[in-house]
């Protein structure tokens, strides 16, 4: 029988189904349902920023900038007491699950500015995660802000939080940055132990009749994984991190192409949603099926085995697979 185990921020995993930050994880009954699922870890649902700082009565510069003519647009921001679990309450969350769970609980904080926030990465080291997830979701809409500066607070901010806590922190990316690769490694030197790629942007949807703007949120599906593999092909053995793959994981293929591209776990959330938390037992009991089919004895031999280096043509993670696609569609008409 294949070995499924692996390793990601130098914790032991007994396969590489983690579940991903999602509501699903909101409760220890939750955690419990996951844990009994099958999922090797669980990335706790995020907490936000704006919930800290709105506690303290203290929403934070990025939150309300642009917005001093506009003061409707603070309307489209949820009760931010309501919107998820408070602060004490998620820290409460991740001691009952330290207590109760055998697998490794990774928290998340979701933010991008510095400030008092960042303060519960050592709070939430404290509560018993085993390590935590940082999610930097912020959408640029000041044309003022150029790239760099940008960039450079991602990076500060990593610093900042990975000199507060000594449990390992991983960076979730979004897709959207011009020079990925550098990117990645210079969030790699300021302290950051993994990359998770990527987070889903939830975009806004338009109401003509009502003329509201209002949330859209669709589940995932397999087609999505096309992106994170390429760049985790790409970035695999190229920083000192370990990698993992989200947005798009839904079956036992995905999770081989995920660690054959060079991902050490790939983390689940829309189909842990929409066929239950057993899902991922199912997952790992058909992927140890077709390891064993095809010969492979553990995730540690098949891991990178299609990633750039590995390859024998690397060019087709890059511009020729373009040329290559727009070629074979030709051919068929």
């Amino acid at each position: 029988m294949a070995d499924l185990s692996t390793s990601y921020l130098g914790l032991f995993l007994k396969n590489p189904v983690v579940a991903a930050a999602s509501p699903l994880s909101k409760s220890l009954d939750g955690l419990r349902r996951l844990e009994d699922g099958g999922v090797s870890a669980v990335v706790l649902y995020s907490l936000f920023e704006e919930q800290i700082t709105h506690e303290s009565n203290a929403l934070n510069h990025f939150l309300t900038y642009g917005t001093d003519s506009f003061a409707e647009a603070l309307s489209y921001f949820p009760d931010l007491g309501k919107y998820n679990i408070g602060p004490e309450a998620y820290l409460e969350l991740i001691q009952k699950g330290h207590e109760t769970l055998k697998i490794p609980i990774i928290g998340s904080l979701n933010g991008i500015s510095a400030g008092g926030w960042v303060d519960y990465a050592k709070k939430i080291q404290e509560a018993g995660a085993d390590a935590l997830e940082l999610n930097m979701y912020y959408v640029p809409t000041d044309i003022n802000l150029n790239a760099g500066e940008l960039e450079k607070t991602y990076v500060e901010l990593v610093r900042e939080v990975t000199g507060r806590v000594s449990i390992p922190v991983a960076v979730k990316l979004s897709p959207y940055f011009s020079a990925l690769p550098n990117f990645a490694r210079r969030l790699v030197d300021a302290g950051a132990s993994g990359l998770v790629m990527f987070n889903r942007f939830v975009q806004p949807d338009l109401d003509i009749e009502t003329l509201d703007i209002k949330p859209a949120m669709a589940l995932s599906t397999s087609s999505e994984l096309l992106l994170p593999l390429r760049w985790t092909a790409i970035l695999y053995r190229r920083l000192n991190a370990d990698l993992a793959v989200t947005g798009g994981v839904h079956t036992a293929p995905d999770v081989v192409k995920a660690v054959m591209a060079g991902a050490a776990v790939t983390q689940l959330a829309s189909e842990l949603i929409s066929g239950g938390a057993g899902r991922a037992g199912a997952i790992a009991a058909e992927l140890s099926d077709w390891m064993d089919r095809f010969e492979y004895k553990s995730i540690q031999q098949m891991r990178g085995s299609m990633s750039q280096k590995a390859v024998a043509e690397p060019a087709a993670y890059e511009r020729a697979n373009y040329m290559r696609a727009l070629t074979s569609y030709d051919n068929r008409h």
